[in-house]
């Protein structure tokens, strides 16, 4: 009976798992797929007035603007999730990123609305931004939450690979895409991959219809309600009494999202804008990393779980700082063999160390009635400074005519720099009892 009820609880683990999964590739994809149009399309779609430099800034920017509106979803969605629930609020969070996505692929373009084109851009931008600052956060407690203990790591870390499996379907989406005329791509054929992701929504909101709430959730916080106990507000207690925590998230977040963000949307405008690469070329090095990260995000986890979070993060902020410089090396050379080598060294060696065991480690700083609040917002708060403004700064770092690259080696080496000392002064909560409330880690 007993080992019955154990593989059934693996099974529904694994389903829990694979929603978030899903959930996660959606909110990647959404956000990605902006990142690509924006590098390659939608300064000639939404900015055609302005020069290709100020019109690529202009594109980035809108990009920008949906990393302001997570944090205000991981406060709004997490302080919802700690008192009514995790599946409940990721229901929500889910339909909204999804729609909103939708949306951004039927909108006019400035030849036929004018300036209505780029307002209403970042209009839906800022709601899809919202919508996902809740969906990361939600969707990777629900997992952990209910885990095995001793493999917290590592289911939590198959969701965020979201990342990269998005990756793989906007490359694939965007093959076809760059087949397409100038012409064609411009007027139709950009919309795509944003329509697209209505598959993607419809199958992740059938799956998550079927779960239920967590066991520490049930325990830890409902319980506590229908005892009679007066539940805290979860926003402002995170600033008093966690703030230290959201300090050390902020620091741990620079040496994940500065490297994926450049690799991911800045390289692209930068090799083929400036460099004069072949579009493919960078799409087929994103797509090896991509494919490799199923594999490095299993084994980084897994070692996580049994010599804790701190030494794996460490030595993926290490390998960040270390390749700064010699990954744009590799991108000036020209050659496929070298440019694949930078992309699998900085995201599968670097990269996927840290964001493998990420959600891990911001969830269990945190107590139980807080931890989607602090998680979420703590995530999103940081990643207005450590991602959202990648694509921007980098682009204005490098210069119109892009020789001013070693200062975006620079940028990111001082990022991994920042994550180092981080980790120097976080604990170690790999063994927690997430059940807990009412306390911090120091």
């Amino acid at each position: 009976m007993v080992a019955t009820s154990q593989k059934t609880d693996l099974r529904y683990t694994w389903k829990v798992t694979a929603s978030s999964f899903l959930g996660n590739t959606l909110e990647y994809y959404d956000f990605l797929v902006y990142g690509t149009a924006a590098a390659v399309v939608f300064p000639k779609v939404f900015f055609p007035d302005a020069s290709g430099f100020v019109a690529t800034l202009s594109a980035f920017g809108t990009f920008a603007v949906g990393f302001l509106a997570r944090p205000l979803g991981g406060l709004f969605f997490g302080s919802r999730g700690d008192r009514h629930g995790r599946k409940s609020t990721l229901m929500v969070t889910l339909v909204v990123m999804g729609v909103s996505t939708i949306l951004i692929g039927l909108l006019p373009g400035y030849a036929t609305i004018g300036i209505w084109a780029p307002i209403l851009l970042v209009a839906l931008r800022l709601l899809q931004g919202f919508a996902v600052g809740g969906e990361w956060g939600g969707s990777m407690i629900i997992v952990l939450e209910s885990a095995p203990p001793h493999r917290r790591g590592f289911f939590s870390a198959w969701p965020n690979t979201g990342g990269f499996s998005a990756q793989i379907l906007i490359t694939g989406v965007f093959a076809y895409v760059y087949t397409l005329s100038d012409e064609q791509l411009l007027s139709w054929g950009w919309r795509i991959p944003f329509l697209l992701s209505a598959v993607v929504l419809v199958v992740t909101f059938w799956m998550r219809r079927s779960l239920h709430e967590t066991p520490v959730f049930t325990k830890a916080v409902a319980g506590e309600t229908a005892t009679g106990g007066k539940p805290a507000n979860p926003i402002r207690q995170i600033f008093v009494d966690d703030w230290r925590n959201l300090l050390l998230i902020l620091g741990l977040r620079f040496a994940e999202a500065l490297p994926y963000f450049l690799l991911t949307v800045f390289a692209l405008s930068y090799g083929t804008n400036t460099l004069g690469l072949e579009k493919s070329q960078l799409n087929n090095a994103i797509l090896i990393a991509a494919v490799l990260s199923f594999i490095s995000h299993g084994v980084f986890a897994a070692i996580s779980d049994r010599i804790g979070r701190r030494p794996v993060y460490l030595f993926g902020a290490v390998v960040v700082f270390v390749m700064a410089f010699p990954f744009f090396a590799m991108l000036h050379s020209g050659s496929l063999v070298l440019i694949v080598l930078g992309y699998v060294l900085v995201l599968n060696l670097g990269h996927n160390a840290i964001n493998a065991i990420q959600p891990a480690f911001f969830a269990e700083l945190f107590p139980a009635e807080r931890r989607y609040t602090g998680a979420a917002a703590g995530r999103e708060i940081a990643s207005i400074f450590a991602g959202g403004l990648t694509p921007f700064v980098a682009t204005a770092l490098a210069g119109s005519d892009g020789t001013r690259w070693p200062l975006v080696a620079a940028y990111v080496m001082v990022g991994a720099a920042v994550t180092m000392f981080a980790v120097w002064k976080a604990p170690e909560p790999f063994r927690r009892d997430l059940t807990t409330t009412g306390t911090t880690v120091r």
